[in-house]
Protein backbone atom coordinates (compact mmCIF):
# COMPACT_ATOMS: atom_id res chain seq x y z
CA UNK A 1 0.00 0.00 0.00
CA UNK A 2 1.12 3.59 -0.55
CA UNK A 3 1.04 6.16 2.01
CA UNK A 4 -0.07 10.19 1.91
CA UNK A 5 2.75 12.27 1.85
CA UNK A 6 2.18 16.23 2.41
CA UNK A 7 4.11 18.84 0.81
CA UNK A 8 4.80 20.54 4.22
CA UNK A 9 6.45 16.61 5.42
CA UNK A 10 8.42 17.05 2.34
CA UNK A 11 9.28 20.12 2.88
CA UNK A 12 10.83 19.82 6.64
CA UNK A 13 12.98 16.69 5.04
CA UNK A 14 14.29 19.08 2.37
CA UNK A 15 15.56 21.40 4.67
CA UNK A 16 17.97 18.95 6.00
CA UNK A 17 20.14 17.96 3.40
CA UNK A 18 22.18 19.74 0.53
CA UNK A 19 21.79 17.17 -2.06
CA UNK A 20 18.64 15.69 -2.34
CA UNK A 21 18.38 12.81 -5.15
CA UNK A 22 14.40 12.59 -6.92
CA UNK A 23 13.27 9.63 -8.92
CA UNK A 24 10.76 8.95 -11.16
CA UNK A 25 9.98 5.14 -10.20
CA UNK A 26 10.13 2.29 -12.65
CA UNK A 27 7.83 -0.26 -13.12
CA UNK A 28 10.72 -2.78 -12.18
CA UNK A 29 11.58 -0.33 -9.04
CA UNK A 30 8.05 -1.37 -7.26
CA UNK A 31 7.04 -4.33 -9.08
CA UNK A 32 8.73 -6.32 -6.69
CA UNK A 33 7.12 -5.03 -3.88
CA UNK A 34 3.56 -6.32 -5.05
CA UNK A 35 4.88 -9.90 -6.45
CA UNK A 36 6.34 -11.59 -3.91
CA UNK A 37 8.02 -14.56 -5.94
CA UNK A 38 10.46 -11.67 -7.54
CA UNK A 39 14.38 -11.72 -5.97
CA UNK A 40 14.64 -8.22 -6.61
CA UNK A 41 13.56 -6.50 -3.43
CA UNK A 42 14.34 -2.53 -4.25
CA UNK A 43 15.01 0.00 -6.91
CA UNK A 44 17.57 0.78 -9.62
CA UNK A 45 19.98 3.47 -9.06
CA UNK A 46 21.85 4.94 -12.10
CA UNK A 47 25.31 5.10 -12.53
CA UNK A 48 25.64 9.14 -12.68
CA UNK A 49 24.08 9.12 -9.05
CA UNK A 50 26.51 6.38 -7.79
CA UNK A 51 29.40 8.20 -9.63
CA UNK A 52 28.49 11.31 -8.05
CA UNK A 53 29.00 10.64 -4.29
CA UNK A 54 25.41 10.82 -3.13
CA UNK A 55 25.86 7.37 -2.11
CA UNK A 56 29.22 6.05 -0.21
CA UNK A 57 31.86 4.15 -2.18
CA UNK A 58 30.98 0.65 -2.49
CA UNK A 59 33.57 -2.07 -1.94
CA UNK A 60 33.96 -6.12 -1.93
CA UNK A 61 33.70 -7.61 0.89
CA UNK A 62 33.68 -11.04 0.31
CA UNK A 63 36.92 -12.22 -1.80
CA UNK A 64 34.66 -15.18 -2.63
CA UNK A 65 32.47 -13.20 -4.99
CA UNK A 66 35.16 -10.37 -6.12
CA UNK A 67 31.86 -9.02 -8.33
CA UNK A 68 29.73 -7.74 -5.89
CA UNK A 69 30.47 -4.10 -4.58
CA UNK A 70 28.28 -2.71 -1.62
CA UNK A 71 27.51 -0.76 0.81
CA UNK A 72 25.36 -0.84 4.02
CA UNK A 73 23.52 2.57 5.30
CA UNK A 74 21.01 3.70 7.44
CA UNK A 75 17.78 4.87 5.96
CA UNK A 76 14.75 6.59 7.65
CA UNK A 77 11.49 6.41 6.53
CA UNK A 78 9.59 8.99 8.05
CA UNK A 79 5.91 8.01 6.14
CA UNK A 80 6.40 4.86 9.02
CA UNK A 81 9.08 5.89 11.17
CA UNK A 82 10.83 2.93 10.33
CA UNK A 83 14.65 2.26 10.14
CA UNK A 84 16.36 0.33 7.67
CA UNK A 85 19.93 -1.04 7.29
CA UNK A 86 19.62 -0.91 3.57
CA UNK A 87 22.33 -2.43 0.85
CA UNK A 88 23.70 -0.50 -2.25
CA UNK A 89 24.87 -3.32 -4.77
CA UNK A 90 26.45 -3.25 -7.66
CA UNK A 91 27.19 -6.77 -9.40
CA UNK A 92 29.70 -5.61 -11.95
CA UNK A 93 29.56 -9.05 -13.70
CA UNK A 94 25.79 -7.41 -14.83
CA UNK A 95 26.99 -4.09 -16.21
CA UNK A 96 26.81 -0.64 -14.42
CA UNK A 97 23.41 -2.01 -12.70
CA UNK A 98 23.22 -0.60 -9.27
CA UNK A 99 20.40 -1.37 -6.58
CA UNK A 100 19.37 -0.42 -3.29
CA UNK A 101 17.96 -3.06 -1.30
CA UNK A 102 16.67 -4.01 2.19
CA UNK A 103 13.44 -1.60 1.93
CA UNK A 104 10.54 -1.38 3.54
CA UNK A 105 8.01 -3.40 1.54
CA UNK A 106 4.94 -1.99 1.82
CA UNK A 107 6.18 1.81 0.94
CA UNK A 108 6.38 0.48 -2.58
CA UNK A 109 3.44 -1.91 -2.88
CA UNK A 110 0.07 -0.80 -5.32
CA UNK A 111 1.41 2.72 -6.36
CA UNK A 112 0.42 4.09 -9.25
CA UNK A 113 3.15 4.25 -12.50
CA UNK A 114 5.65 6.82 -12.49
CA UNK A 115 5.70 7.66 -8.94
CA UNK A 116 8.27 9.42 -7.19
CA UNK A 117 11.14 8.46 -5.01
CA UNK A 118 12.39 11.59 -3.03
CA UNK A 119 15.96 10.65 -1.00
CA UNK A 120 18.15 12.84 0.87
CA UNK A 121 21.08 12.42 3.27
CA UNK A 122 21.71 14.15 6.52
CA UNK A 123 23.96 13.95 9.56
CA UNK A 124 22.32 11.45 11.99
CA UNK A 125 22.77 10.61 15.65
CA UNK A 126 25.49 7.41 14.55
CA UNK A 127 26.72 9.15 11.71
CA UNK A 128 25.31 10.12 7.89
CA UNK A 129 21.84 8.48 7.55
CA UNK A 130 19.65 8.56 4.18
CA UNK A 131 15.92 10.11 4.23
CA UNK A 132 13.52 8.69 1.75
CA UNK A 133 10.11 9.54 1.10
CA UNK A 134 7.88 7.88 -1.99
CA UNK A 135 5.00 9.93 -3.36
CA UNK A 136 2.35 8.72 -5.10
CA UNK A 137 2.34 10.28 -8.76
CA UNK A 138 -1.84 10.18 -8.40
CA UNK A 139 -1.32 12.64 -5.38
CA UNK A 140 -1.75 16.08 -4.84
CA UNK A 141 1.76 16.50 -3.66
CA UNK A 142 3.16 14.53 -6.44
CA UNK A 143 1.69 18.08 -9.11
CA UNK A 144 3.06 20.25 -6.18
CA UNK A 145 6.57 18.26 -5.98
CA UNK A 146 6.84 18.31 -9.77
CA UNK A 147 6.14 22.08 -10.01
CA UNK A 148 8.17 23.33 -7.06
CA UNK A 149 11.53 21.53 -8.96
CA UNK A 150 10.65 22.19 -12.58
CA UNK A 151 10.68 18.47 -13.44
CA UNK A 152 9.69 18.33 -16.91
CA UNK A 153 7.89 15.43 -19.13
CA UNK A 154 11.29 13.59 -19.74
CA UNK A 155 12.11 13.87 -16.19
CA UNK A 156 13.42 10.48 -14.87
CA UNK A 157 16.50 11.28 -12.44
CA UNK A 158 18.18 14.18 -10.74
CA UNK A 159 20.11 15.52 -8.40
CA UNK A 160 19.41 18.90 -6.84
CA UNK A 161 20.26 21.25 -3.93
CA UNK A 162 16.83 22.08 -2.73
CA UNK A 163 18.14 25.70 -0.88
CA UNK A 164 18.40 26.63 -4.53
CA UNK A 165 14.69 26.03 -5.52
CA UNK A 166 13.44 27.29 -1.86
CA UNK A 167 15.21 30.55 -2.65
CA UNK A 168 13.86 31.22 -5.71
CA UNK A 169 10.56 30.41 -4.79
CA UNK A 170 10.49 32.86 -2.13
CA UNK A 171 12.18 35.26 -4.34
CA UNK A 172 9.04 35.10 -6.88
CA UNK A 173 6.67 35.38 -3.72
CA UNK A 174 8.20 38.15 -2.35
CA UNK A 175 7.80 40.16 -6.18
CA UNK A 176 4.41 39.39 -6.15
CA UNK A 177 3.89 40.48 -2.44
CA UNK A 178 5.65 43.72 -3.15
CA UNK A 179 3.20 44.46 -6.32
CA UNK A 180 -0.24 43.01 -4.06
CA UNK A 181 0.96 45.95 -1.26
CA UNK A 182 1.42 48.58 -3.86
CA UNK A 183 -1.73 47.92 -5.40
CA UNK A 184 -3.68 47.43 -1.88
CA UNK A 185 -2.20 51.11 -0.78
CA UNK A 186 -3.15 52.62 -3.90
CA UNK A 187 -6.56 51.61 -4.29
CA UNK A 188 -5.57 49.42 -7.58
CA UNK A 189 -6.01 46.19 -6.40
CA UNK A 190 -9.34 45.69 -9.11
CA UNK A 191 -7.16 46.84 -12.18
CA UNK A 192 -4.37 44.34 -11.10
CA UNK A 193 -7.10 41.78 -10.70
CA UNK A 194 -7.91 42.61 -14.57
CA UNK A 195 -4.82 42.99 -15.46
CA UNK A 196 -3.87 39.39 -13.95
CA UNK A 197 -6.60 37.80 -15.59
CA UNK A 198 -6.17 33.92 -16.64
CA UNK A 199 -5.51 33.81 -19.78
CA UNK A 200 -8.10 31.92 -22.21
CA UNK A 201 -7.05 28.00 -23.26
CA UNK A 202 -6.89 28.99 -26.39
CA UNK A 203 -5.00 31.77 -25.91
CA UNK A 204 -2.53 29.79 -23.63
CA UNK A 205 -2.07 27.05 -25.41
CA UNK A 206 -0.99 29.37 -28.81
CA UNK A 207 1.29 31.37 -26.66
CA UNK A 208 2.90 27.63 -25.25
CA UNK A 209 3.20 26.67 -28.89
CA UNK A 210 5.05 30.15 -29.97
CA UNK A 211 7.39 29.39 -27.44
CA UNK A 212 7.95 25.95 -28.48
CA UNK A 213 8.46 27.08 -32.09
CA UNK A 214 10.73 29.78 -31.51
CA UNK A 215 13.92 29.52 -33.21
CA UNK A 216 12.37 26.08 -34.24
CA UNK A 217 10.32 26.28 -37.72
CA UNK A 218 7.23 27.77 -37.22
CA UNK A 219 4.91 24.39 -38.18
CA UNK A 220 3.98 21.72 -35.88
CA UNK A 221 3.71 19.42 -38.62
CA UNK A 222 3.80 16.49 -37.19
CA UNK A 223 4.94 14.85 -40.84
CA UNK A 224 8.36 16.49 -40.75
CA UNK A 225 8.78 16.45 -36.38
CA UNK A 226 11.23 13.82 -35.61
CA UNK A 227 8.75 13.09 -32.68
CA UNK A 228 5.78 14.63 -32.82
CA UNK A 229 4.37 12.94 -29.37
CA UNK A 230 7.32 14.35 -27.63
CA UNK A 231 6.75 17.49 -28.82
CA UNK A 232 3.10 18.04 -27.91
CA UNK A 233 3.79 16.37 -24.44
CA UNK A 234 6.82 19.46 -23.80
CA UNK A 235 4.11 21.82 -24.86
CA UNK A 236 1.23 21.17 -22.96
CA UNK A 237 2.93 19.20 -19.86
CA UNK A 238 5.53 21.73 -19.76
CA UNK A 239 5.81 24.89 -21.56
CA UNK A 240 2.15 26.20 -20.98
CA UNK A 241 1.69 24.29 -17.47
CA UNK A 242 4.63 26.81 -16.28
CA UNK A 243 2.89 29.28 -17.85
CA UNK A 244 -0.66 28.57 -16.30
CA UNK A 245 1.11 27.95 -13.07
CA UNK A 246 2.78 31.97 -13.17
CA UNK A 247 -0.85 33.40 -14.33
CA UNK A 248 -2.96 31.60 -11.59
CA UNK A 249 -0.73 32.46 -8.83
CA UNK A 250 -0.98 36.12 -9.77
CA UNK A 251 -5.06 35.72 -10.78
CA UNK A 252 -5.71 33.44 -7.59
CA UNK A 253 -3.55 35.26 -5.04
CA UNK A 254 -5.37 38.95 -6.09
CA UNK A 255 -8.88 37.58 -5.77
CA UNK A 256 -8.02 35.76 -2.38
CA UNK A 257 -6.38 39.69 -1.21
CA UNK A 258 -10.06 41.18 -2.94
CA UNK A 259 -12.43 39.08 -0.54
CA UNK A 260 -10.21 39.53 2.55
CA UNK A 261 -10.28 43.03 2.27
CA UNK A 262 -14.02 44.08 1.54
CA UNK A 263 -15.89 42.52 4.65
CA UNK A 264 -17.03 45.80 6.07
CA UNK A 265 -13.45 47.34 6.40
CA UNK A 266 -12.12 45.20 9.06
CA UNK A 267 -8.67 44.87 9.62
CA UNK A 268 -9.35 41.50 11.71
CA UNK A 269 -7.71 38.47 9.89
CA UNK A 270 -10.01 35.46 11.38
CA UNK A 271 -13.09 38.12 11.46
CA UNK A 272 -12.30 38.30 7.58
CA UNK A 273 -12.13 34.84 6.92
CA UNK A 274 -15.17 33.86 8.62
CA UNK A 275 -16.77 36.69 6.80
CA UNK A 276 -15.27 35.67 3.19
CA UNK A 277 -15.22 31.93 3.91
CA UNK A 278 -17.84 30.80 1.42
CA UNK A 279 -16.12 33.32 -1.09
CA UNK A 280 -13.21 32.23 -0.73
CA UNK A 281 -14.21 28.58 -1.22
CA UNK A 282 -16.19 29.64 -4.36
CA UNK A 283 -12.30 30.61 -5.50
CA UNK A 284 -10.54 27.22 -4.42
CA UNK A 285 -13.25 25.67 -5.69
CA UNK A 286 -13.23 27.30 -9.39
CA UNK A 287 -8.93 26.89 -9.38
CA UNK A 288 -9.60 23.54 -8.96
CA UNK A 289 -12.12 22.84 -11.65
CA UNK A 290 -10.55 25.42 -14.23
CA UNK A 291 -7.17 23.60 -13.39
CA UNK A 292 -8.88 20.05 -14.75
CA UNK A 293 -10.76 21.64 -17.61
CA UNK A 294 -7.86 23.50 -18.99
CA UNK A 295 -5.20 20.77 -19.34
CA UNK A 296 -7.95 18.58 -21.64
CA UNK A 297 -9.04 21.27 -23.44
CA UNK A 298 -5.10 22.88 -24.11
CA UNK A 299 -4.24 19.07 -25.32
CA UNK A 300 -7.36 19.09 -27.96
CA UNK A 301 -5.75 22.46 -28.83
CA UNK A 302 -2.82 20.94 -29.88
CA UNK A 303 -3.34 18.31 -31.59
CA UNK A 304 -5.50 20.38 -33.55
CA UNK A 305 -2.42 22.63 -34.04
CA UNK A 306 -0.64 19.56 -35.54
CA UNK A 307 -3.72 18.30 -37.80
CA UNK A 308 -3.68 21.84 -39.25
CA UNK A 309 0.28 22.10 -39.54
CA UNK A 310 -0.16 18.63 -41.46
CA UNK A 311 -3.03 19.31 -43.64
CA UNK A 312 -5.15 16.49 -42.62
CA UNK A 313 -8.89 16.29 -42.94
CA UNK A 314 -10.95 16.31 -39.87
CA UNK A 315 -13.77 17.49 -38.14
CA UNK A 316 -13.56 18.39 -34.50
CA UNK A 317 -16.55 17.52 -31.49
CA UNK A 318 -18.84 16.40 -34.44
CA UNK A 319 -22.04 15.42 -33.12
CA UNK A 320 -22.58 11.59 -34.62
CA UNK A 321 -25.80 9.78 -33.05
CA UNK A 322 -25.82 11.55 -29.96
CA UNK A 323 -22.13 11.02 -29.12
CA UNK A 324 -19.39 13.87 -29.74
CA UNK A 325 -16.08 12.24 -30.26
CA UNK A 326 -13.29 14.83 -29.95
CA UNK A 327 -11.69 14.06 -33.60
CA UNK A 328 -13.29 12.37 -36.37
CA UNK A 329 -11.25 11.61 -39.81
CA UNK A 330 -12.09 13.14 -42.34
CA UNK A 331 -15.65 14.20 -40.79
CA UNK A 332 -18.64 13.06 -38.82
CA UNK A 333 -20.67 11.58 -42.09
CA UNK A 334 -17.52 9.18 -42.85
CA UNK A 335 -18.78 7.33 -39.50
CA UNK A 336 -21.88 5.72 -40.97
CA UNK A 337 -22.80 1.83 -41.77
CA UNK A 338 -20.37 1.35 -44.53
CA UNK A 339 -16.98 3.44 -42.80
CA UNK A 340 -15.29 -0.10 -42.30
CA UNK A 341 -16.23 -1.74 -45.54
CA UNK A 342 -14.46 1.94 -46.88
CA UNK A 343 -11.70 1.78 -44.56
CA UNK A 344 -11.02 5.69 -44.79
CA UNK A 345 -11.85 7.07 -41.25
CA UNK A 346 -10.85 6.60 -37.61
CA UNK A 347 -11.73 8.14 -33.74
CA UNK A 348 -9.17 10.24 -32.29
CA UNK A 349 -10.06 11.06 -28.63
CA UNK A 350 -7.63 12.89 -26.42
CA UNK A 351 -7.11 12.75 -22.64
CA UNK A 352 -4.24 14.05 -21.06
CA UNK A 353 -4.56 11.84 -17.99
CA UNK A 354 -6.59 8.74 -18.10
CA UNK A 355 -7.70 6.94 -14.69
CA UNK A 356 -10.77 5.37 -15.40
CA UNK A 357 -12.08 7.92 -17.69
CA UNK A 358 -11.03 5.54 -20.74
CA UNK A 359 -13.57 3.40 -20.50
CA UNK A 360 -16.34 6.21 -21.35
CA UNK A 361 -14.85 5.83 -25.17
CA UNK A 362 -16.09 1.73 -24.82
CA UNK A 363 -19.71 3.23 -24.35
CA UNK A 364 -19.16 5.26 -27.61
CA UNK A 365 -19.91 2.62 -31.01
CA UNK A 366 -17.89 3.63 -33.72
CA UNK A 367 -17.68 1.71 -37.01
CA UNK A 368 -14.49 3.04 -37.15
CA UNK A 369 -10.79 2.13 -35.53
CA UNK A 370 -10.48 4.41 -32.08
CA UNK A 371 -7.36 5.78 -30.97
CA UNK A 372 -6.82 7.50 -27.52
CA UNK A 373 -4.08 9.81 -27.22
CA UNK A 374 -2.86 10.72 -23.95
CA UNK A 375 0.65 12.29 -22.58
CA UNK A 376 -0.30 10.59 -19.62
CA UNK A 377 3.02 8.12 -17.60
CA UNK A 378 0.88 6.15 -15.35
CA UNK A 379 -1.24 3.68 -16.73
CA UNK A 380 -1.30 0.69 -15.28
CA UNK A 381 -0.91 -2.40 -17.64
CA UNK A 382 -4.04 -4.10 -16.42
CA UNK A 383 -6.03 -0.88 -18.04
CA UNK A 384 -3.72 -1.11 -21.20
CA UNK A 385 -5.04 -5.21 -21.52
CA UNK A 386 -8.58 -4.00 -21.21
CA UNK A 387 -8.01 -1.30 -23.77
CA UNK A 388 -6.90 -3.82 -26.30
CA UNK A 389 -10.00 -5.83 -25.65
CA UNK A 390 -11.91 -3.18 -25.84
CA UNK A 391 -10.07 -2.36 -29.49
CA UNK A 392 -8.73 0.39 -28.58
CA UNK A 393 -5.41 1.89 -29.39
CA UNK A 394 -3.40 3.76 -27.03
CA UNK A 395 -1.25 6.83 -28.76
CA UNK A 396 1.34 8.01 -26.35
CA UNK A 397 4.76 10.24 -27.23
CA UNK A 398 7.58 8.18 -28.12
CA UNK A 399 9.69 8.79 -25.09
CA UNK A 400 6.94 6.96 -23.04
CA UNK A 401 6.33 4.25 -25.47
CA UNK A 402 10.50 3.55 -25.14
CA UNK A 403 10.11 3.88 -21.48
CA UNK A 404 6.71 2.63 -20.31
CA UNK A 405 4.42 0.81 -22.71
CA UNK A 406 6.99 -0.75 -24.90
CA UNK A 407 5.54 -4.41 -24.45
CA UNK A 408 2.55 -3.02 -25.56
CA UNK A 409 1.34 -4.17 -28.77
CA UNK A 410 -2.05 -1.81 -28.56
CA UNK A 411 0.02 1.29 -27.92
CA UNK A 412 1.85 3.24 -30.57
CA UNK A 413 3.33 6.56 -30.49
CA UNK A 414 2.16 9.76 -32.28
CA UNK A 415 4.84 9.25 -35.09
CA UNK A 416 3.72 5.73 -35.84
CA UNK A 417 0.02 7.26 -35.81
CA UNK A 418 0.17 10.05 -38.13
CA UNK A 419 2.71 8.52 -40.59
CA UNK A 420 1.00 4.42 -40.63
CA UNK A 421 -2.56 5.03 -40.03
CA UNK A 422 -3.16 8.39 -41.61
CA UNK A 423 -0.78 8.77 -44.09
CA UNK A 424 0.51 5.21 -45.47
CA UNK A 425 -3.02 4.01 -44.99
CA UNK A 426 -4.88 6.59 -45.07
CA UNK A 427 -3.72 8.73 -47.70
CA UNK A 428 -7.26 10.21 -48.77
CA UNK A 429 -6.63 11.92 -45.60
CA UNK A 430 -4.29 14.42 -46.24
CA UNK A 431 -5.28 17.19 -48.16
CA UNK A 432 -1.90 18.64 -48.15
CA UNK A 433 1.23 17.91 -49.75
CA UNK A 434 3.66 16.32 -47.19
CA UNK A 435 7.33 16.04 -47.06
CA UNK A 436 8.27 11.97 -46.00
CA UNK A 437 11.16 11.82 -43.53
CA UNK A 438 13.90 9.98 -44.71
Amino acid sequence: MSYEVDWPQILGWLGKSQTVWIKKLSRNDCSWADDRDKHQAGFYVPHDIRAAGFFPALSNVNADKSHIFEALIQTVWPETGELKLSRVVHYSNKGPETHLTRLPREQFAGLTPASILVMGSFEGADGPAWWALVVDSASETASVLETFFDLDSNFHSILVNPADFISRARDENEMLIEELTEALKCGTLASFIASAALPATETLALMAQEEFLRGRSGSLNPFELDAPGNAVMEISRDIEYRLYRRAEMRHRAAEVLRILTSQGGSTDIATSVVRGFSDLNATFLSASQHRKSRAGMSFEHHIRRMLEDGGVRYQAQAVTGGRRPDFVMPDGAALGPKAKEHGISLVLSAKTTLRERWKQITLERFASPIFLATVDDRISDDAIIDMSAHSICLVVPESLKESDYDKHGNVITFAQFFRDQVRDRRPALIRAPVFHLT
